[in-house]
């Protein structure tokens, strides 16, 4: 209260001369210096030594952090998270192939080399790339759509049944989803070349929060196959999930026992020893790796009692070892999956770079999203030659990452170095692991995107625009698949923006006494309307979709239809021209009345002259002189960061309009690029010049009153 009370005692008085914005211009010593865009291409492509160091050491992060790594103080850290997270690695990479629709091996090859690209490109220290379920679901969505069961079903000469070709297949699967990942990472390098990191702000945090939530739905409903032994039909399309759904729960009585005692084993034991881990989190210096505990104790189990043989309960199957070499992607599916690239390339994108930039704000550094782009993009395009699928961040092996002690990217090294001894030594040993495990596993990784339904009650409170984007988010996500619905959201996103344009605020503001403050009148007590003055203000821009109701407004805030006056005003003039054009005729009469007596009598006498010109020049009453119109109009323009076209011809008309009724029409408020545009929009000419432009509006206010004032006001006084 103290402080608060000190600042309200500290005052200030200014004495200055009333200025326009040429007066400004001039007392600033504007300067007229401006860069053609040849010359800032020019600039950009300027060569010199210590740039293209520059410019090299940005491409490779590596290289420049490296050589200064503090081995002693982070090592150790980095060792055991890198570790910690290797093992997780494990289960999730496994888990997360059976969204993609491919083999459990090739999500370990998703969780090894765009690891190690990660670790050369990119500019976060903390988080974890590798698989993750959004992008798994949505490889999953174009894998199984162009390469569905009914393209593969053959016919057996010897049993006289058909059955799909799961090796012609499953080969066909892996190389869309390499060619799809191998795209969508083209796409991120492409933008992040061109330096077009920023797109990631179209995707809002409501609008990602949503969008994760309701593509967890997806990734829930396509493991419940996996969970109940069904084997449902794959549906493509706009409500695709609730088809799915339908057709599980009418396939429920042919479930397997096996596979459901198994699945419900697991979720037991997973939960309960998820809520023991938490509860000890604070106690143990490393977090208990339950899903590699659940993932051995399964394939022993399974191994031991035989449950693929026994009980028809599906396993892995073969897994590989080693390493497979590079092979091109198939060029010829580019075109079938070009838009589920682009959509991967944006979703993976956008949740690397918001969970990387909150770390970074939390730590104190700074992450490079055109890098991250590039990063990203090199990581995918690579790992899609490898055979890999898409990948981004993973938010549960980013927290283990940070609170196991890992601070550079070297921790994720050393988790790509866990999976490489995975790949070559241990991976064929999980052979008899059942798929429902995995599913278990990935159901139960999705509790942390559930939560975020709580975010609907905490937007309510705080914005219900942005509520409404994360239910209409989710909505679609959940009814139109994740690609589609991602479009479909990002475009309900722009348009709430463009709403809320369209939809602003307008004011007439009143001076707050004694100050040079002003504030709407609608909002304040104490707030003065100058007499004789309408100050107008809108809280948004000004261009064509709201140009319209700028001007309407406008007329309704001031009282005054100008379009109505106008027209009132020229009938008065039509009618004051033909009563004039009478009165001439009738002069005119009269004069030559006159003259043919002038010939008779050759001078007029000076009184009958006198009041013939007075019959011509009988004064007519100003019609508009008791309208109630005010003196002057000031729009405050300070809320306005740019006018297009149809912005300056509105101003330009408002000008014209309010002109011929004889009111003055100021602009105050204008930014430098806002003067710019009225400049080229051709808004001044020889009669409307930078006079009418003012830096506040109490300068304009100000100017209004000292032109109605005998003595010159100089100086702002308040």
């Amino acid at each position: 209260m103290g402080e608060m009370e000190d600042r309200r005692r500290v005052g200030y008085h200014i004495h200055r001369d009333i200025m326009d914005e040429i007066e400004v211009d001039s007392l600033a010593e504007k300067s007229e210096v401006n860069t053609s865009l040849l010359d800032k291409f020019k600039e950009s492509m300027r060569c010199s030594g210590p740039r293209v160091k520059s410019c090299f050491l940005s491409f490779v992060p590596l290289l420049s952090w490296l050589p200064r790594y503090p081995f002693k103080e982070n090592f150790f850290g980095d060792l055991v998270s890198g570790i910690s997270v290797g093992i997780m690695h494990l289960p999730q990479g496994m888990a997360y192939a059976l969204l993609a629709a491919v083999p459990p091996v090739f999500g370990l090859y998703s969780s090894f080399y765009p690891i190690l690209i990660y670790f050369i490109f990119g500019t976060s220290k903390h988080i974890s790339v590798g698989t993750y379920a959004v992008m798994s679901v949505m490889i999953g969505s174009v894998t199984e759509r162009l390469a569905p069961d009914s393209e593969f079903i053959v016919w057996s000469n010897n049993s006289n049944e058909s059955f799909i070709d799961m090796a012609a297949q499953t080969n066909k699967r892996i190389a869309i989803a390499a060619a799809v990942t191998f795209l969508s990472g083209i796409f991120q390098l492409l933008l992040g070349l061109v330096q077009f990191g920023f797109v990631v702000t179209y995707l809002s945090e409501p609008l990602v929060r949503g969008y994760t939530t309701g593509a967890a739905i997806h990734v829930m409903v396509s493991q419940w196959k996996y969970m109940f032994g069904v084997n449902p039909q794959r549906y493509n399309g706009p409500l695709s999930l609730i088809y799915t759904v339908l057709d599980v729960c009418s396939l429920l009585g042919g479930t397997n026992i096996g596979t459901l005692v198994v699945s419900i084993v697991t979720i037991v034991c997973l939960v309960s020893a998820k809520e023991v881990n938490s509860l000890l989190a604070r106690k143990l210096p490393v977090p208990i790796p339950v899903e590699l505990i659940t993932i051995i104790i399964a394939t022993v189990v399974s191994w031991r009692f035989d449950f693929k043989t026994l009980y028809k309960v599906e396993v892995v199957g073969d897994i590989p070892s080693g390493l497979q070499p590079p092979v091109l992607p198939d060029f010829s599916l580019m075109g079938s999956v070009l838009g589920d690239a682009f959509a991967l390339a944006v979703v993976g994108y956008g949740i690397a770079i918001s969970l990387g930039r909150t770390f970074a704000l939390k730590y104190g550094y700074k992450v490079d999203s055109n890098q991250e782009l590039i990063a990203l993009g090199l990581s995918n395009s690579i790992g899609g030659m490898f055979q890999c699928f898409a990948i981004s961040c993973s938010m549960s092996r980013t927290m283990v990452q940070i609170s196991t002690g890992g601070k550079t990217q070297i921790a994720g090294a050393l988790s790509a170095v866990v999976m490489l001894v995975i790949l070559l030594w241990i991976g064929s040993l999980f052979e008899e692991l059942p798929k429902a495990v995995l599913a278990v596993i990935i159901n139960v990784n999705l509790q942390g995107m559930f939560k975020q339904f709580s975010d609907i009650s905490g937007l309510w409170r705080t914005n219900k625009v942005d509520m409404l984007v994360w239910l209409v988010t989710f909505i679609l996500t959940v009814l139109l698949n994740p690609d589609v619905g991602l479009a479909a959201s990002i475009a309900f996103s722009i348009l709430t923006v463009i709403f809320r344009t369209q939809l602003p605020t307008y004011s007439l503001l009143g001076q707050v006494p004694g100050t040079d403050i002003y504030r709407p009148v609608e909002d304040y007590n104490q707030v003065l309307q100058i007499p004789g003055l309408v100050i107008f203000r809108s809280s948004a821009t000004l261009y064509f979709a709201n140009a319209e109701m700028y001007t309407d407004h406008l007329y309704e805030k001031s009282g005054v239809d100008i379009t109505k006056l106008l027209a009132h005003k020229k009938k008065l003039e039509a009618k004051r021209l033909r009563k004039e054009k009478k009165e001439q005729k009738k002069a005119k009469k009269e004069a030559k009345k006159r003259a043919e007596e002038m010939l008779e009598a050759p001078e007029l006498s000076d009184k009958e002259e006198k009041i013939a010109v007075a019959i011509v020049a009988e004064p007519e009453l100003d019609p508009c002189s008791d309208s109630g119109l005010p003196k002057a109009v000031i729009l405050d323009l300070s809320p306005v960061n740019f006018l297009d076209t149809v912005g300056v011809k509105t101003l330009r008309d408002i000008h014209r309009d309010y002109g011929d009724a004889g009111v003055k029409v100021l602009l105050s408020g204008c930014q430098s690029c806002v003067i710019e545009n009225l400049e080229k929009g051709g808004f001044f000419n020889d009669k409307v010049t930078r006079a009418v432009l003012f830096s506040t509006v109490h300068d304009a206010v100000l100017h209004c009153q000292q032109g109605d004032t005998k003595e010159a006001m100089k100086g702002t006084h308040f």
